[in-house]
């Protein structure tokens, strides 16, 4: 059976003048792990040097899928820890489309009360685009545009954010890390791809059940021009400060179970499996979406009285 993507993306590349736009940015389950990817104002929040490598392979079964590869890595700066810096990485491929993006991740964090922490960031780099026109079966060999690859078509790219955080019982964020809307292929070209403006709008809020359990319900909600909008809902619990079990829910999507395990005081590893409530899970082509990332954080045990949930 042909892969349902690359006929789609066939489709597309046949017909003239396309004006493509969805939700394009790199999907995760375990967002508030990942806060920095979609949100720059998160640089340096986590008060010290933390870097996370995320990997995400979805619809497993499904040739062309998408494949999600992420490291980010920020920390903040001076004594007064007002000013972070970051770096983001993210390699997307679906079917013979691949995008890489590098950014730069820069916030600035005034105090509004003892407790309270609002945070400004921007976000500043580029990324570059592969399409392997080569690797589809081509049922017409005359079709122009099918006969050379792109290849590092690069783009530049421009995002914003802000992040408020009380202590560590809540936070809100929000941002838009893709502020261009940046068309891919010139007039000249017998189709166009357009990235559209997303929007993401987080929270979460930290109840402590008693001394060994703590109970974390957040959200994600993300809106862009042309596709429905999509919110994720979690609930994840923290026992003994060691052990993370949670569930999560994409809005008419998906449902997901998670897990995250603090291996050492710098290492925590985080699992998370997806299943399909669409139609595409129902099918023998979808085993689910899988999802591993693994964060590490130098600490000073003698100075951290409780790990932060977020």
């Amino acid at each position: 059976m042909r892969n349902k993507i690359l006929i789609l993306v066939v489709l597309i590349s046949s017909i003239s003048l396309v004006d493509v736009s969805a939700q394009q940015d790199a999907q995760y389950t375990q967002y508030m792990y990942n806060t920095m990817s979609v949100n720059p104002a998160y640089a340096g929040q986590r008060d010290g040097l933390s870097a996370l490598l995320l990997y995400r392979t979805q619809w497993v079964g499904l040739d062309g899928a998408p494949d999600t590869g992420t490291f980010n890595i920020h920390s903040p700066l001076g004594g007064d820890n007002k000013v972070g810096l970051g770096l983001s990485v993210i390699n997307d491929r679906i079917g013979p489309t691949q995008e890489t993006y590098v950014d730069i991740d820069f916030s600035y964090t005034i105090h509004t009360s003892d407790e309270g922490r609002l945070s400004l960031g921007l976000k500043g780099g580029g990324h570059l685009l592969d399409v392997r026109y080569s690797e589809l079966s081509q049922y017409n060999n005359g079709d122009v545009l099918l006969q050379s690859d792109i290849e590092n078509k690069f783009s530049p790219n421009v995002g914003a954010g802000i992040y408020y955080r009380q202590a560590d019982r809540w936070y809100l964020g929000l941002s838009v890390p893709n502020l261009l809307e940046t068309t891919h292929f010139d007039e000249a070209s017998l189709s166009q791809a357009k990235e559209r403006m997303n929007a993401y709008l987080m929270g979460g809020y930290v109840f402590d059940i008693n001394t060994d359990v703590k109970l974390k319900p957040a959200f994600l909600v993300k809106a862009v021009s042309g596709a429905p909008l999509q919110a994720d809902l979690t609930l994840n619990a923290l026992f003994s400060e060691k052990f993370t079990f949670g569930l999560a829910y994409r809005w008419d999507a998906a449902v997901s179970g998670l897990f995250g395990y603090q291996i050492s005081d710098s290492f925590l590893l985080g699992l998370a499996y997806d299943r399909e409530v669409t139609d595409l899970g129902q099918t023998k082509f979808d085993a689910g979406s899988f999802e591993v990332f693994l964060r590490f954080e130098p600490r000073d045990v003698t100075k951290i009285l409780s790990p932060r949930f977020f």
